[in-house]
C-alpha cells in the first residue's frame, strides 16, 4: 500500500509540471509526457519517491534525529509552519540566513541573544531603560523572532533537510550538501535535481499539492517519534527483572581452564589422602592434643601439691624449733641461783644452800 494513494495524488494536482521552454532536462526521467505546452510527472516514481522519503524521516526521527522544515516562497510558508509545529520540528518560513548552517555557531549566539532580551523584557527591565532603548530593543526582538523563531529549539544541526522549491532555496541546499546533511525535497520540472539526496517529483507551486506532501512528512515524524517512543520503553527494564530472567551458566574446570592445563596441574600435584583417612588422622590428632593437656594439667597439679607440703613441713619445723628453744630456756632459768641487791653493795644469795 502506497503512502498516498494515487487519486489523491492526481486531485491535489501533484502531477501538473511547468511549460515545456522553462523545464531542465535533468528531469527528464521523471517527465510522463508533454500534454497542451505542459510536462505531466509520472506519478509512479512520485509514489515510490514517497515511500522511501517517508521511510527516511521516520527511520532518522526514531534514532532521535531532528528534520528541518525549509520552505520561503509564499505559497509554502503558512503550510510549513503549521506542520513543523504540529510535529515539533524546527523550519524556515523566511529569508534563509546566509551562514545558518555553515556558521551554525553565530546563529545560535543569536538565537540565545533574542530569549535575553525577551526576558529582559518580561522581568520589567525595559522600564529601567530610556523609551528610545527600549524601542530598539522590541524591533529587534521582533525581527529576530521572524527570522529565527522557528528554530529556537534546535539546538544543534539538523540531520535532514525537507525544502519545498528547490531554485528558491538553493543557498540552504548547498550548505546542506557542504556539511553533507541529506536533502529531501520537492522537485518540479524546472529544477536541477542533481544536488538532493532524495528527488520527490512534484508540483510545487500549487498550494494543496504542497499541503499533500508536507503533511505527510510531518506524519512520518509523529510515526518516529512514536517509535522511538516505544524502543526506549522497551530498552528500559527492572534490573530485578533482568536478573531474574538472566540464566546462570555453569562452567566446569576443563572449560575453563583446558584439558592440557588440567593435566599439567594433575601431575604437579600431591596425593590427595581419603576423606576417612583425613578424618581418623583429623581425630588421632585431635586425641593426642587433649591428652597432652591432661598431662599438662596433671603434673601442674601434682607440683601445686607438692609446694603446699612442703610448706606446710617447713612451718611446722619452725614451730618445733620455737617450742624447743621456749623450753630449754625455762630450765636453764630454773638450775640457776637467784641474786639479790642488800643494799651495801654485796650480792646475797637466794638460794637455800647459799644461807648455809
Amino acid at each position: 500500500m502506497s503512502v498516498i494513494p494515487m487519486k489523491s495524488l492526481l486531485e491535489s494536482g501533484v502531477h501538473f509540471g511547468h511549460r515545456t521552454h522553462k523545464w531542465d532536462p535533468a528531469m527528464k526521467p521523471y517527465i510522463f509526457t508533454e500534454r497542451n505546452g505542459i510536462h505531466i510527472i509520472d506519478l509512479q516514481k512520485t509514489v515510490k519517491a514517497l515511500e522511501e522519503a517517508y521511510n527516511l524521516v521516520r527511520d532518522t526521527v526514531a534514532e532521535n534525529g531532528t528534520v528541518l522544515f525549509v520552505g520561503t516562497k509564499r505559497q509554502a510558508q503558512e503550510t510549513i509552519q503549521t506542520e513543523a509545529e504540529r510535529c515539533s520540528m524546527p523550519y524556515v518560513t523566511q529569508r534563509w540566513l546566509g551562514g545558518m548552517l555553515t556558521n551554525w555557531r553565530t546563529i545560535r549566539g543569536r538565537v540565545n541573544e533574542l530569549e535575553k532580551m525577551e526576558r529582559m523584557r518580561d522581568k520589567g527591565d525595559f522600564e529601567r531603560i530610556t523609551k528610545k532603548e527600549a524601542l530598539i530593543m522590541t524591533r529587534e526582538i521582533e525581527r529576530l523572532d521572524i527570522l529565527l523563531g522557528g528554530i529556537r529549539q534546535l539546538a544543534r544541526l539538523p540531520n535532514l533537510l525537507f525544502v519545498v522549491d528547490v531554485r528558491r532555496e538553493v543557498t540552504a541546499i548547498h550548505e546542506a550538501n557542504l556539511l553533507k546533511i541529506p536533502v529531501v525535497a520537492l522537485v518540479d520540472t524546472n529544477c536541477d535535481p542533481r544536488d538532493i539526496d532524495y528527488v520527490i517529483p512534484s508540483n510545487d507551486d500549487a498550494i494543496r499539492a504542497i499541503k499533500l506532501l508536507v503533511a505527510k512528512m510531518a506524519d512520518a515524524v509523529l510515526e518516529g517519534k512514536a517509535m522511538r517512543k516505544d524502543m526506549e520503553e522497551e530498552t528500559v527494564m527492572p534490573a530485578e527483572v533482568a536478573i531474574e530472567g538472566a540464566e546462570e551458566v555453569e562452567l566446569t574446570d576443563e572449560e575453563l581452564l583446558g584439558a592440557a592445563t588440567l593435566a599439567k596441574i594433575s601431575s604437579q600435584r600431591r596425593p590427595v589422602v581419603g576423606e576417612e583417612e583425613f578424618l581418623a588422622e583429623e581425630g588421632a590428632v585431635e586425641a593426642a592434643v587433649e591428652d597432652s593437656l591432661d598431662v599438662s594439667e596433671g603434673a601442674w597439679e601434682d607440683e601445686e601439691e607438692e609446694s603446699v607440703e612442703e610448706e606446710t613441713v617447713e612451718e611446722e619445723t619452725v614451730e618445733e624449733e620455737i617450742v624447743e628453744e621456749e623450753t630449754v630456756e625455762e630450765e636453764i632459768a630454773d638450775e640457776e641461783p637467784g641474786f639479790s641487791d642488800n643494799g651495801n653493795g654485796s650480792l646475797n644469795v637466794e638460794d637455800g644452800e647459799g644461807e648455809e
